[in-house]
């Protein structure tokens, strides 16, 4: 730890001292390195680690810049003022084009942000406030402790003083409850929005969040050149911002730095080396740079970081630290059952997978959801999570109407699952899956985890999740990724996250599929224990020895209807079930 903590230091004196010794041109470089590093650094955290490709950060880049550039030359504005301006109408631009772009699935997505992306960077050009295409010259330079920064070494401090600080920002953002759910995004929305993520919101956060990264790369761009017109920030800026980060590496803030300076060296050698060799002039370095983008990517598809990262010293896991416990989700005994499944019913089409079912959980009881393959009993849990909407019945949690809810808004309400197929994110230790369980026993936002406000509640909630993990017996896993499991052994890291949640209602959907004799009795022990305690479990399993030995009730699903319920004794006696699972056989 102390090794790596020395590379990133010694990186630092390195560009402190670089321009007292470099020339005036590999200064203007590291100049630009920072601006591109503080873009494609918004675009690691969009696109490499939430998911969402964006081809149009360069026109937020535009909005920064033609924001100072105008309100500067026109209006006779303090740069420092107008650097609060461009931040407000970005994030205002940001918040629209979010709602609109960001609903998209699949290709539609990168199309829309190619689309306002040329759109934007016409307006630049078309608006004759804005200089059209010849655009706005005369911009004031930046006055900082009364020195005017005039030139390229003065200007070095502050843009990489800004792009540390970006730095610094987004790795703590990332080492955080907010961060833990955005980097859960591109596991599956199903399963965070079980925990209460409500993942469109976050989505636009983010998008928010890189937009405004670029904003400021923009404001200090043009005050840097004194000019702005709309070339830096046409659509084909906004490609070569997406290969910074994908090349320098999508998964790591410092993959957008090696992106940057990757991809600006590269052209600029290029574009002395071809025509010293070719003896001619021309693009034929765009068709150099092109091939090798290829290359890179087909034998570093996770970038150029990884390579530096093997030399580098791996860093130790972060020590979980004694810690208050979370405060206890509030909770109120229900007059009646915990959860009334009323007449519910679901069609896709023709088919009728659910069919008028009906049933009650008390509290505090093991009810377990049995039934032969394609009874309907995983479509029944998705029904009362949320993650399906009812075509018609009453699903009521504590008294209230949960059906059709949102599975976030249903979280809130005390349920807690696990999934027929696990649903964890491979490369994230065993601790922060389990974390994301405690999403909603957090307040912290996002401004309170990049200023590093919020390290008193994220001891609470890794200290939480350790305590989850040690009760289902896997303290010797904590910092193990998950993806490196085995199945059963993940199976109990999902029990361990919802337990991490606090829930009112249990649902645990085939927990003892893959788990062997031996832990399944441990997880036998673990729900009584649980019971125990008060708390109230709902299980689909299709292990008849494991269910019988553990319910007090079970009911049993038959091609979408309730075929009976009753206690483990009366299922086992009743005719209908056999008949069901055995075709009649005794």
């Amino acid at each position: 730890m102390m090794r790596r903590h020395g590379a990133v230091v010694g990186m630092v004196v390195l560009l402190a001292v670089l321009p007292l010794f470099a020339p005036a041109f590999w200064v203007t470089l590291a100049n630009y390195i920072g601006l591109y590093s503080m873009t494609a650094l918004g675009l690691v955290l969009l696109t490499g680690v939430a998911g969402q490709t964006s081809f149009g950060q360069a026109a937020f880049v535009g909005i920064g810049a033609y924001v100072t550039a105008y309100l500067t030359t026109r209006h006779a504005l303090s740069p420092w003022l107008t650097l609060a301006i461009g931040l407000a109408c970005t994030g205002v631009v940001a918040l629209f084009l979010g709602f609109i772009t960001l609903r998209m699935r699949g290709h539609y997505l990168p199309l829309a942000t190619i689309a306002w992306g040329i759109s934007l960077y016409y307006v630049f050009g078309n608006l004759e406030a804005l200089g059209g295409h010849t655009g706005l010259s005369g911009i004031a330079p930046l006055t900082l402790a009364g020195v005017a920064l005039k030139d390229e070494r003065r200007y070095y401090y502050l843009i990489w003083f800004v792009t540390l600080a970006a730095l610094w920002a987004t790795h703590n953002l990332l080492d955080s409850r907010s961060g833990r759910a955005v980097r859960a995004l591109k596991g599956g929305l199903d399963m965070i929005e079980a925990f209460g993520v409500d993942a469109a919101r976050l989505k636009i956060v983010v998008f928010v969040y890189a937009a405004l990264l670029a904003c400021v790369s923009g404001w200090l761009y043009a005050h840097l050149q004194r000019f702005v017109n709309p070339t830096p920030f046409g659509i084909n800026q906004g490609i070569e911002y997406l290969f910074m980060a994908v090349v320098g590496g999508a998964g790591s803030v410092w993959g957008a730095v090696v992106g940057a300076s990757l991809i600006t060296l590269l052209k600029e050698w290029l574009q002395d080396l071809l025509p010293a060799l070719l003896g001619r002039q021309g693009n034929f370095e765009l068709v150099v740079f092109g091939i090798l983008m290829v290359l890179i990517l087909q034998f570093a598809r996770d970038g150029v970081w990884q390579w530096i990262a093997r030399v580098l010293p791996h860093p130790a896991p972060h020590p979980v630290v004694a810690a208050p416990p979370l405060a206890p989700r509030a909770r109120t005994a229900p007059a009646g059952p915990l959860l009334e499944v009323q007449q519910v019913t679901k069609r896709f089409g023709g088919l009728v997978a659910v069919d008028d079912l009906s049933f009650v959980v008390t509290p505090g009881e093991i009810v377990g959801l049995i039934g032969p393959n394609g009874a309907g009993k995983s479509t029944t849990f998705a029904l009362i999570s949320g993650a399906l909407p009812l075509t018609a019945g009453r699903v009521l949690l504590g008294g209230e109407s949960i059906g059709s809810k949102p599975p976030h808004e249903i979280a809130r309400r005390g349920l807690g699952r696990t999934f027929q197929h696990v649903k964890l994110i491979g490369t994230m230790s065993v601790l922060d899956n389990v974390a994301i369980g405690a999403y909603l026993r957090g307040r912290s936002g996002v401004v309170r985890a990049a200023l590093k406000l919020d390290r008193a509640e994220e001891a609470q909630v890794r200290a939480e999740a350790a305590r989850a993990v040690a009760r289902v017996g896997l303290s010797a896993q904590l910092h193990t990724a998950a993806g490196s499991l085995a199945l059963g052994q993940q199976r109990i890291v999902e029990i361990a996250r919802a337990l991490a949640s606090d829930p009112t209602l249990l649902l645990l959907d085939e927990p003892a599929a893959g788990l062997r004799f031996l832990e399944k009795q441990a997880l036998a022990t673990l729900l009584r224990s649980l019971k125990a305690e008060g708390m109230t479990i709902l299980l689909v399993e299709h292990d008849m020895d494991f269910v019988m030995g553990l319910t007090d009730r079970l009911v049993v699903m038959d091609f979408g209807l309730k075929l009976a319920e009753g206690s483990p004794v009366e299922i086992q006696r009743n005719a209908a079930v056999r008949e069901a699972y055995l075709g009649g056989v005794a």
